[in-house]
Formats: structure tokens, sequence, C-alpha cells
């Protein structure tokens, strides 16, 4: 698996821009740039450093695999917002062996480590895309796994209830057939 790096602020000038590394070699890249880092989830400031040139100081945020978005080791760095400094340091990254991040590279990572379910990918993409507040709070419950609990809760009952339904199709001369198949038609 490849070590990934994207803009998690959007383009352009800023206060701040954050720019996420996230992979096997994402410890290993930006100790090669900052030094030591920090303990896990705790943040410190740092110069960014690129052969030898000081690139920016900036906060570095350390994440520990199993307990970061994508699940994998990640690491940000809090730049100030100036669109040369974010370019000097995806250059430096891609230098030290980290791609740039397709679109929702990130998300899909997140997805394929179990992190986050389907339902959650797509409340994500609406968050990001709500418009309103009604989208906002929809895509906010549905970010949060309350669409992939509701779905998991019908796919429970449906599987309980087809195990009715084939007990009472196994064993046609028993006296318990037609409550198995009420109790289906409750659970449906």
């Amino acid at each position: 698996m490849d070590t990934i790096f994207a803009e998690a602020t959007p383009p352009g000038k800023g206060g701040v821009s954050i720019v996420r590394l996230s992979g096997p070699q994402a410890h290993a890249i930006a100790a090669a740039l900052v030094g030591p880092l920090p303990e896990a989830r705790q943040a410190v400031l740092r110069d960014i450093v690129d052969h030898g040139e000081r690139i920016d100081s900036a906060l570095i945020v350390n994440f520990a695999a199993g307990h970061s978005f994508t699940g994998d080791d990640v690491v940000e760095f809090h730049l100030h917002g100036a669109p040369v400094v974010v370019r000097r340091i995806a250059e430096a990254l891609r230098r030290a062996g980290a791609r740039r991040a397709g679109a929702g590279e990130f998300t899909r990572r997140a997805f394929l480590a179990g992190r986050i379910d389907l339902t959650q990918v797509q409340g994500l993409s609406d968050l990001l895309a709500a418009e309103t507040e009604a989208q906002r709070q929809l895509a906010m419950r549905n970010a949060g796994g309350e669409l992939g609990r509701l779905g998991e809760g019908w796919r429970a009952r449906l599987v309980e209830a087809a195990a009715l339904l084939t007990a009472a199709a196994d064993f046609p001369d028993e006296d318990t057939g037609d409550a198995l198949e009420e109790t289906a038609a409750r659970l449906v």
C-alpha cells in the first residue's frame, strides 16, 4: 500500500492549511522532515526542513495505525496557509516517497479498513455537499452511522424471517408451521 498525502483544507490562501499524510511510511516520511514525532494525538510545533531548507514552522499531529480515520499511520501538518508553502511541502513529501492521493482515496481507505460503512461514506459525501441546515443534519446522521444501523436491523429481521420460513417449509408435518409463518410475517 502506498503512502499518500492531500491537502485537507480548501486550496488557496488562508490562515492555515492542513496537509494529511497516510500510509505505512507516514511516520518515517514525516520524521525525516520534522524530526521526532510527537506522542499520538498531541500537537507540537516543529520546523519542516527539506534538504537543509526550512519550509515552514507547523503544528504536527501524529495518529497511530488503528486510531486514525483511514486506519493507517497518519501525520497532519498544520501549515501557514500560503499556496507556495503547500506546494513546497507537497514536493518534499513526493521526494520522500509519498504520492498525492486521488479524490476520495482517504475515505476509500477508511471503508476498506472497516472504519466506516457505505452509508457513512455517502453521509460524508452529502455533508461536504450540504448547503442547507436540513441537508447538514441528515448528512450528519448518515455519516454517524444511523442509516447503516437501520439497514442492519432490517437485515437481521429478514434473516430471522427467512430462517423461520425455511423451518416451516422443511418440517411441514409439525404443528408449529403456522406459528412460524405468523412470526415471520410479523418480522417483516
